[in-house]
Parts: C-alpha cells; structure tokens; sequence
C-alpha cells in the first residue's frame, strides 16, 4: 500500500508540473490519447510483472509485440485471412512463444536474460524477413476489427471518452489480482519467486508455474501488439515495438515489482505504467528534446532498482535487531 501511494504521488506531482507548464496537457484530446497508450502499455506491463514475480525477466516483449501486430495485417490482407482465425491463430502462437521460453528455462536451465534476449533478435528477424521488411496496414478496411482499440465511449464530457482498450485492462487486471491474492497458484507463484528451491521442496511445481509466468507474459504481449496494430492501423516491422519490453519492466518495477521476484502489486503496476506515459507526455508538452526519454527510463529503472535493494537492507537490519538477544 505505501508504495502504490509513493507511485500515486509521483503521477499527481507529474500531472500537475505538466498541467501548470504545458499547455495542452489538459485537453480532453491529450488525455484520451494518454488514456489510450496507458491502457495499451498497461497491459504489457501486467505480463512483465508476471514474469518478474518469478525472479525472470523478459526482454523480447517488444519483439513479440512486433510480430504479433505486424501478422494481423499481414495475413488478414496479403493472405485474406478471416479475421474470426487471424485473432485466436496470433494469441495462439504468441502462447507457443512463451511456452518456448519456459521449457529452456525449466527444462535446459538457461538463464531468462539469455533465452529472451536471443527472442528478441529472432522474433523481429522472422517479422521482418515474412513481409519482405515492407510496412503493413490495413489498406482502410477492416474498421469492424481495428473497432477493438479505435471505439470510444462517451462519459458526459464534450472532448473526451474512454479508449475501448480500457475494457481488456481492466479485465486483464483484475484477473491477475485475484489470482495473485485468492488462489493457491497465486501464492505458490509468489512463494516461487521468494525462494524457488524452498518452494520445490514444499512440493510446489516451480517448472509449472515459471512456465506458465512466460506463456502468460507473450500472450499479454501478443494481445497487445494486435490492439497496438488496431490503433495506428500500419507499422514497419523494423521499428514496431522498439524499446516496449523497456516500458513494461519499468512500469512494473516502479510499480512494486521486485526484480529478485516474491513481490508484486497489480495497481502498483496500472500506476507505474501511467506514470511512464505522463512523462512521456510532460516532455514533448514541455518543449524537451524527445531523446529524454529513453534517458527518463533508464533513470526509473535505476531508482526502482535502488530502492528494491534499500529496502531489503532495512528489511534485513530489522530482522536482524529482532532476533537479537
């Protein structure tokens, strides 16, 4: 709870500075565009939070999101794919993605940082290699589909409405927190992430549940790049997605995440990701050079990563006092 309102009070102060010196900031466009890649980042950081309960970490997010959304103009055009196939065949195979992750991390033992790593040179590669590295778009058709991130509804205000993509985040959301919190999968994942050899000798299928922590991470990924895709209507494969498995782990680390697993905290992670996209917004407002960016999120990395590793210390110094004589 005390970080979800430290994480609060950084999105309001950001707000705020953006509202008094951009002028723009607080027109009903501006915050629905916010809303809108809020929504859609949200949910890629929810799928890196998963993986980072676990003591992992995922760096093909962006690659997936890459070939996720670049195949749903690819085959419901270039090979006229009905839309009611391209949909559940794209989720299907962003699942066979992670469950590849998984198997060479549970079964060969090979270090996530390696497994993913590789993924993110090998997903952008097949991308690019099956649409000739030509863009893809939807040629203005298939509006009934590109609905699924372009709808809008009304709130009673005159300029703003909410982004359709807040229905699956929300749903998305609230599905993990009462996995996270009321089942015993739920805690056997964080108990995963705390120790993983304890929790295998308590009888926990760690192999399972770190499996399934990667299935569940490019399956969000591959969601989100096709609703990604839905929104901007055409991408180039060499650049789509760049840098987005940068925004969803810092979104989940500055949300709560801890990078050494056992912890996690699902409005944390919505407030994290909020957080990364008002200051994107703050820069351009504010007339900064747009290359602060990527300097922005290096430094939440770095001062989520800081204060991870302060925190156990003081959490260690107490027990250590504690168990004191």
């Amino acid at each position: 709870m005390k970080k979800n309102l430290g994480i609060l009070g950084i999105l309001l102060a950001v707000c705020v500075v953006a509202s008094i010196f951009g002028d723009n900031f607080l027109t009903g466009y501006n915050l629905q565009n916010l809303t809108q890649r809020s929504a859609l980042f949200g949910i890629l950081a929810l799928g890196a939070s998963i993986v980072i309960v676990t003591g992992g970490i995922d760096l093909s997010i962006g690659s997936v999101v890459c070939l996720a959304g670049i195949s749903v103009p690819w085959l419901l055009v270039e090979h006229e794919w009905s839309p009611w196939a391209v949909v559940p065949a794209v989720l299907a195979g962003s699942a066979l993605i992670g469950l590849f992750h998984g198997l060479l991390i549970t079964r060969l033992r090979l270090q996530p940082f390696l497994v993913t790593l590789c993924g993110l040179l090998l997903y952008r590669g097949i991308a690019r290699w099956m649409t000739g590295d030509q863009s893809q778009g939807f040629q203005g058709e298939f509006d009934s589909v590109r609905a699924l991130a372009l709808a809008r509804f009304p709130v009673g205000l005159e300029t703003y409405s909410v982004p359709a993509t807040v229905i699956p985040l929300v749903l998305l959301a609230v599905a993990l927190a009462v996995f996270l919190r009321r089942t015993v999968w739920g805690r056997w994942l964080l108990a995963t992430g705390r120790n993983e050899s304890a929790a295998r000798y308590s009888g926990i299928p760690t192999d399972r549940l770190v499996t399934g922590a990667y299935v569940a991470c490019s399956l969000f990924a591959g969601l989100g790049g096709m609703l990604f895709i839905f929104d901007i209507g055409s991408a180039q494969p060499s650049d789509f997605g760049n840098f987005y498995e940068l925004y969803a782990i810092a979104a989940a680390v500055l949300g709560g995440c801890s990078l050494r697993g056992g912890e996690a905290s699902v409005v944390g992670v919505l407030l994290g990701a909020a957080t990364l996209q008002v200051l994107r917004t703050a820069i351009i407002l504010l007339g900064l050079s747009s290359q602060l960016e990527f300097a922005v999120i290096g430094a939440v990395l770095l001062v989520g990563v800081s204060a991870d590793e302060l925190v156990r210390r003081l959490r260690e110094r107490r027990a250590e006092r504690a168990a004191a004589p």
